[in-house]
């Protein structure tokens, strides 16, 4: 969990050492500088396919065109009762609150509920796995997304030791069944996974550890990910290697570049939804060098 009262001054980590590629560095997330190795490779970190950020402006303009474009899917969802729900996931910094922020920017905020759910109580830890999450799920014309959800059991857990291997093996057996339930149900229900490369989430890390606005969101979790990124890339490839299926795929969006990758999930989202009025020349189509589906579009990228 983060601590909302993080005070950016205070040391939390001394020198660490971290493995990119083979090769051994030493990363000290106290230094205000940012090595030139993490800065020389921030955005192409992992294959990423291109060396330059997009544009400001046309990321904006785009951004406009598909945000009125989600105001209309609302109003359908409102007018038809329909559901949408979306989970978000992926590693620390990856992008996961800036991403559901512009999405739900412009929609009713009544009907378009972001879940971003804390510890479990110890009510919650002794109710079914699912239960929680279950009682956020939409009701009629609702549009819901999930900043992390029950996947927190394939990757944060395993990873630090949360839960018992029996758990974790046990979720990654029941989940396709459990999100059958839900596509049954009639939600149209989306799973993003936002994949950055190690030097972009160690620039991010450093970004939060000196910027007196974003200090509350760094915490020990983040300093123990960073030296255990090939635990968490085994844990992740695992989870979509057992989870992908053709009802409920993962969506994976290569979000070193926050830009692309924002305006790359919203256009899913609107390609998939049969709203009215939907404007396909104003949505456009997808960057296939940066979305995909399932193990083998994940297995070309970090």
């Amino acid at each position: 969990m983060k601590n909302p009262g993080g005070n950016a001054a205070a040391p939390v980590a001394g020198p660490l050492k971290v493995r990119i590629d083979g090769k051994a560095f030493t990363f000290d997330i106290e230094d205000p500088k940012l090595p030139d190795w993490v800065d020389n490779n921030k955005l192409i970190a992992g294959g990423y396919p291109y060396d330059k950020k997009m544009k400001s402006d046309e990321y904006d303009e785009t951004l406009e065109r598909l945000q009125i474009e989600l105001v209309k899917a609302q109003a359908w969802l409102q007018s038809t009762g329909k559901r949408v729900m979306s989970l978000f996931e992926g590693r620390d910094a990856a992008g996961k609150g800036g991403t559901i922020f512009v999405l739900r920017q412009y929609m009713n905020p009544r009907t378009a509920r972001n879940v971003a759910l804390t510890k479990p109580t110890p009510t919650e830890t002794g109710q079914w796995y699912f239960q929680r999450y279950v009682a956020h799920f939409p009701t009629s014309g609702e549009f819901v997304t999930f900043d992390r959800s029950w996947y927190n059991r394939a990757g944060v857990e395993p990873v630090m030791g949360f839960c018992t291997p029996e758990q974790h093996e046990k979720f990654l057996d029941e989940t396709p069944y459990f999100e059958r339930m839900i596509c049954n149900e009639g939600i149209h229900f989306f799973k993003f996974w936002l994949n950055i490369g190690q030097e972009t989430q160690l620039e991010r890390f450093h970004d939060r550890r000196h910027s007196p606005l974003k200090s509350w969101k760094f915490s020990p979790i983040d300093i123990a990910g960073i030296t255990k990124w090939d635990d968490y890339t085994r844990a992740r490839g695992l989870m979509i290697e057992r989870t992908h299926k053709e009802c409920a795929p993962w969506i994976i969006v290569r979000a070193n570049d926050k830009r692309r990758a924002r305006l790359a999930v919203i256009q899913r989202i609107l390609l998939s939804l049969p709203y009215e009025g939907r404007d396909l020349d104003a949505i456009g189509k997808e960057d296939k060098k940066i979305i995909g589906e399932g193990p083998s579009f994940l297995g070309t990228g970090a």
